[in-house]
């Protein structure tokens, strides 16, 4: 009768006389690896958002002379986890690099964020919120991509105080998409906007860029408006944005 019993050979050994087999070695590296990954596994979340983001502006005086900074935002990831989402999607994907300030009101506000015209009437959300066109859809399918906007979380008790980063829309609910603003850092903010509009950010540092910038439409007394349409001569533009996102790729354990 054929012996069918397993041969010794069959399995290697992973050790031999104490001393690892490559065999063994193999194994034991294919073990930390498995290991690591289940612990990252368990230990990162899915929905891991930003709390920072910054911003390379760049814009030219009314001197004519060429200016460039940095402003730093701190984000509300859990007051407005959504938007903070969002801005962080757009700005992952590159959507925010290259475009402008459209709209510029001294002692009010500097928006921008329309990376499909960079006049105010474009832009659209990230990803599929459940929105489009500020109306509930069951699923990303009820529209195009363009129509896609975020739900308000304009009651999180945060207010339009100076140097908010806030979230710019239509009068009607759920309409935000891409477009941002940052409110001046002159007088008392805006306040007419809180309940309205989500402020999902604050600035932290390169209030001096904001000022700058924000100060290029101020009007003398008695002079033709500086920024006709509340847009400067010369643009403003956002060259980049990055944020500090975590990486959540299986692959990196550290």
């Amino acid at each position: 009768m054929q012996d069918k019993r397993i041969k010794e050979t069959t399995i290697p050994r992973f050790v031999n006389e104490g001393t690892p087999t490559l065999a063994g070695i193999i194994a034991l590296f294919a073990t930390i690896i498995l290991v690591l990954f289940v612990v990252k596994a368990a230990s990162t979340s899915n929905t891991s958002l930003a709390t920072e983001a910054t911003l390379e502006l760049s814009w030219t005086n009314s001197d004519g002379t060429q200016s460039s900074g940095v402003v730093v935002v701190e984000l509300y990831d859990d007051d407005a986890p959504i938007h903070v989402e969002n801005f962080g999607i757009l700005a992952e994907n590159g959507d925010y690099d290259g475009t402008v300030f459209h709209r510029i009101i001294s002692n009010f506000m500097m928006q921008g964020g329309d990376f499909t015209n960079g006049d105010g009437s474009g832009g659209y959300a990230g990803k599929f919120f459940g929105y489009c066109d500020g109306q509930e859809a069951d699923s990303a399918s009820d529209c195009t991509m363009s129509s896609y906007t975020v739900p308000d979380e304009a009651d999180n008790g945060r207010n339009h105080a100076p140097y908010a980063l806030s979230m710019a829309k239509t009068s009607a609910a759920h309409t935000g998409g891409s477009q941002f603003f940052i409110v001046d850092g002159d007088g008392n903010g805006a306040p007419h906007l809180d309940g309205v509009h989500t402020v999902f950010g604050e600035v932290t540092s390169g209030f001096e860029h904001i000022d700058a910038i924000t100060a290029l439409c101020d009007t003398p007394p008695k002079q033709p408006k500086t920024c006709p349409n509340d847009k400067t001569p010369q643009d403003v533009v956002l060259e980049s944005v990055t944020t500090n996102m975590e990486d959540d790729s299986w692959w990196k354990f550290w």
